[in-house]
């Protein structure tokens, strides 16, 4: 079995995953990416030693092509972190959005776990992350197709870690408010950080941290670590 297999993270190209990246090669891990489009960030990863594969999850048969890529590149996986995410406005006229985000948050993630499970077998060490959102605690009036996707998601860790126990463990992380976009203003940045017990906004190191304990931990599966400053005792 392998003690330096690569780590396979999807959706890694920009913010949280991005910054995962950095940090995972600071620490000499190997890594196997998907990203969605072209930018600058892609081939700096590229000259940095980083496997990245082009991927289009919002299909079923997008994400079969990027399994077959994964099993082209490597025999043996560490772990695989699910952080590809979409989020698409919707106005319930058709489920056209919320079946793109059923396809990254859901089919995906099914699919690649249950494909790629025998790369994970020859670790000598292997997880499973799935990162969902705290949305997934109350659901959201404005965003019910991404909020039900990313609670799906969260129940197919409880799922996966009863199938592939002891040898392959499987959590999940439940980020909110950890980044602030660069057109954010001061009164948005007033009311999110309102909405926790924090009053925060950490940066995407917080990310890192919680990935490492769940990979290094041996004693913990089936699990959500929620990361979201204390949101849930407002």
């Amino acid at each position: 079995m392998s003690d330096n297999a690569p780590i396979l993270l999807t959706g890694a190209s920009q913010r949280l995953g991005l910054h995962c990246v950095r940090r995972f090669l600071e620490a000499g891990q190997p890594l196997i990416i998907s990203y969605r489009q072209e930018r600058p960030e892609v081939d700096e990863l590229r000259q940095l030693g980083v496997q990245c594969v082009q991927a289009d999850f919002a299909t079923e048969q997008g994400v079969l092509n990027f399994i077959a890529h994964i099993q082209t590149l490597t025999t043996t996986l560490r772990a695989i972190i699910h952080n590809a995410s979409l989020w698409l406005a919707e106005d319930g006229s058709d489920a056209n959005a919320f079946t793109q985000m059923l396809n990254v948050h859901l089919i995906a993630p099914y699919l690649i776990n249950n494909h790629c499970a025998p790369l994970l077998m020859q670790s000598a060490h292997a997880d499973i992350i799935h990162i969902t959102d705290d949305v997934i605690r109350k659901g959201s009036a404005k965003r019910i197709a991404y909020s039900a996707s990313k609670a799906g998601l969260d129940n197919l860790t409880l799922s996966f870690a009863a199938r592939f126990a002891p040898h392959i463990k499987v959590n999940s992380l439940a980020p909110a408010l950890i980044m602030l976009h660069p057109d954010d203003d001061d009164d948005y940045r007033r009311r999110a950080t309102a909405k926790s017990v924090m009053g925060t906004v950490p940066g995407p190191d917080v990310i890192y941290q919680s990935l490492r304990y769940l990979l290094d931990t041996p004693y913990v599966t089936g699990t959500t670590l929620t990361v979201n400053g204390g949101r849930h005792l407002k």
